[in-house]
């Protein structure tokens, strides 16, 4: 008899989007600490601020501040294009190809003096979680995302009010638990960031890595044993 298809795969479970948001929160608190005083988690402030540059007749601003957003987009782009392309080799799923490629980036971002210009990181930041943004889209079926909380917030205030008039709704309870656990997540890894940035300044950073390489190594190990024949299967939301 056939094992019956597990119905979300490792790269689905919540341990996963646990670290990756907590991860993100360490890369907030870093950049907005150390690298220039931003947050290269999404693009909303940065295309705001690149309006009003327009409007204030700022062409050179403005262009610049194309750069970050051109960043996201590439990164929502080609994250895309490789999820579709690297399954054909039935190797490794570009969820775990795409840990590994952002722990090579967190190493290079620490390895960068001081002196730096702040947005070599901010760039690569932008980079990095636009394209874990758009590859970790589903939490056990539940859309979340990885790299922000706005919606998150949303949820929990959402379903909390369901749940307030309908006692027996187990789904709106498990959205709470889900959407709550990832803000709280986030905070931890804001919170940790901070403190080691105090403590490490610029080197930090790969702090992070602790997260990071856990994930990769488990999911490779899934990759390559008990979901190597389930390679093609696409996560929900794809």
């Amino acid at each position: 008899m056939n094992e019956k298809t597990p119905e979300f795969l490792e790269c689905e479970k919540r341990w996963v989007y646990w670290l990756l948001i907590l991860t993100a929160g360490w890369y907030g608190a870093y950049t907005f600490s150390l690298r220039g005083g931003v947050f290269c988690n999404a693009q909303t402030a940065n295309v705001v601020l690149f309006a009003m540059a327009l409007g204030n007749g700022e062409w050179m601003k403005s262009a610049y501040l194309l750069i970050p957003i051109g960043s996201y987009f590439l990164g929502a782009l080609l994250s895309e294009w490789m999820g579709k392309t690297v399954k054909r080799f039935h190797f490794l799923r570009w969820d775990t190809i795409l840990i590994g490629f952002e722990i090579l980036t967190v190493i290079f971002l620490g390895l960068l003096p001081a002196d730096a210009p702040d947005q070599i990181c901010q760039v690569m930041l932008n980079f990095i979680c636009s394209m874990q943004f758009n590859t970790f889209r589903q939490i056990e079926g539940i859309p979340a995302a990885t790299t922000f909380v706005t919606n998150h917030i949303r949820q929990v205030g959402s379903n909390l009010s369901k749940y307030i008039r309908h006692h027996d709704d187990a789904e709106a309870l498990k959205k709470i638990e889900i959407h709550g656990a990832l803000i709280i997540f986030f905070i931890i890894g804001a919170v940790i960031s901070t403190v080691f940035c105090r403590i490490f300044s610029y080197r930090s950073i790969w702090g992070c890595l602790i997260f990071l390489v856990i994930i990769f190594i488990r999911l490779v190990y899934a990759d390559r044993s008990y979901e190597k024949s389930l390679l093609a299967k696409v996560p929900h939301g794809h």
